[in-house]
């Protein structure tokens, strides 16, 4: 995810994508962030090159090996500058390997990756959104990282890409999501500042939402940023959902959405989201986009919901008026997302273990430190927020560290995610809309089932694997 994260890959690109696997003889969904939808079929990913070319032998007269890195990043300067710098450290560190970077376009950088393992000519590294690395892992175009025990002790839990048990990709950064508010407002209007250890609860959120629409002060009570499309509904939305106690799949599986995204609480969560847009506290799907940028700066609307890289413009603003709140609490525990862009080791790879050693450096602190100053995203772990100006203990925006590291919920590891996300988000777009929630929430049940039986359950067999969103650490600190 970049700082400038609004579709973590848009509909276009994704529908795009689909196609192109439809026609390389699979079927066919937000920087995470904006990626969705390439859900890559068992055929497909039967054709893929999964072998392990024998390593390299390297020999001082040899000079140093060649790894080949694809990066998702080209146009962001400030982004690639960094990037570029830790590679070049690295290649001065030592002299068995030599990392060289390709960059894409982010709109087209998935779409290269798909052609790349179909023609088994992947590179060495690969940059990866972490809710689509479960699908690349099972579609065997990763193989897990070999990184020196105890490496990611210290990293936030949505910087680290899990699929099968096994560590796939790292990320030198994460984004979280507050709720936007501003001092004088609330307490203008005796609303209680909530806090991490005592968050608003359900009836505690809607008085307040009501209190300050009936202000008149705004044109909305809460502008959860509908203008935005693609991953922010998963990434933004879907915690909201698991807060109820819903979720997009059954995770203790991964093999149905039944009883999950259209059980009772799914539903309470989808006839609640319905109610804010008919009782006018929310924009609607016809949100303009400017408005969504600049809204809660201007004026328009008394709460946000909201992103990491937005608050330096609304701390420019407010200052010392300005509040980062948690997520509330609505019964399942208070949530937000997580998951970004991370490194990969492909599977074919001949060099894994310059891929690897790439990887262990470039995740140091100062590293982090330097990604997060540039591009305003928080940093993986905690000694490397101290490092950075805005995370630091004391910093403007310390809070998004303890918000990610409290509350964030990563979107389900499953092969799955990337046609269950598009699903998802069609489901609430027709429910702010109008549309009847069960009927809505049922028709995603169906639409996620079909697609993880015609993939023989993405490698999942209907074994428990892991906790259901009711009975993780969230719901049960």
């Amino acid at each position: 995810m970049n700082a400038t994260y609004k579709r973590p890959l848009s509909v276009l690109f994704l529908l795009v994508l689909a196609l192109f696997l439809a026609a390389c003889g699979g079927s066919a969904e937000p920087e995470s962030s904006d990626t969705a939808a390439d859900t890559t079929t068992e055929e497909t990913a039967d054709t893929v090159t999964t072998e392990t070319t024998e390593e390299t032998a390297v020999t001082p007269s040899e000079g140093p090996v060649t790894v080949t890195m694809w990066y998702h990043g080209a146009g962001n300067e400030v982004e690639r500058n960094i990037l570029l710098g830790i590679v070049e450290d690295f290649n001065a560190s030592q002299d068995q390997w030599a990392v060289e970077i390709q960059d894409f376009p982010q709109e087209s950088y998935n779409e290269s990756i798909v052609a790349a393992a179909l023609a088994g000519d992947l590179p060495d590294i690969i940059d990866v959104d972490g809710p689509v690395m479960p699908n690349w892992a099972w579609s065997g175009y990763m193989s897990p990282l070999e990184l020196p025990e105890g490496t990611l002790d210290d990293f936030l839990p949505g910087a680290i890409g899990m699929w099968d048990g096994q560590v796939y990709s790292v990320g030198l950064w994460d984004a979280a999501i507050g709720m936007f508010a501003r001092r004088s407002v609330l307490e203008g209007n005796n609303i209680r500042i909530p806090t991490l250890d005592k968050p608003w609860d359900l009836a505690e959120f809607d008085a307040a939402l009501e209190t300050l629409q009936a202000t008149g002060d705004f044109e909305f009570a809460l502008d959860v940023g509908m203008a935005w499309t693609g991953e922010w509904y998963p990434y933004a939305f879907s915690p909201l959902m698991q807060s109820f106690g819903g979720d997009i799949i059954d995770r203790s599986t991964f093999t149905t959405a039944e009883d999950v995204i259209n059980g009772d609480e799914a539903v309470a969560f989808g006839e609640w989201w319905q109610s804010l847009f008919e009782r006018g506290l929310v924009p609607g799907t016809s949100q303009d986009g400017a408005d969504r940028d600049t809204g809660f700066i201007d004026g328009k609307y008394a709460l946000q919901w909201n992103g990491n890289w937005a608050a330096l413009a609304a701390l420019d603003a407010f200052g010392d008026d300005l509040l980062f709140l948690p997520a509330p609490d609505f019964g399942n525990g208070s949530r937000i997302g997580a998951g970004s862009w991370q490194f990969g080791v492909s599977a074919n790879s001949a060099h894994k273990d310059g891929a690897n050693a790439f990887i262990a450096f470039a995740i140091q602190d100062e590293y982090l430190a330097a990604f997060s100053d540039g591009i305003g995203l928080v940093p993986a772990t905690r000694s490397a927020a101290a490092l950075t100006e805005n995370y630091a203990p004391g910093g403007p925006l310390e809070v998004f560290f303890e918000l990610s590291s409290a509350q964030a919920t990563l979107r389900p590891p499953t092969p799955a995610y990337l046609s269950a996300a598009l699903t998802f988000e069609k489901a609430l777009a027709d429910i702010a809309n109008g549309a009847d929630v069960l009927e809505a929430l049922d028709a995603a049940a169906d639409e996620i089932n079909t697609d993880i039986e015609a993939n023989n359950g993405y490698g999942f067999d209907g074994s428990v694997v892991g906790s259901d969103i009711q009975n993780d650490a969230i719901a049960n600190p």
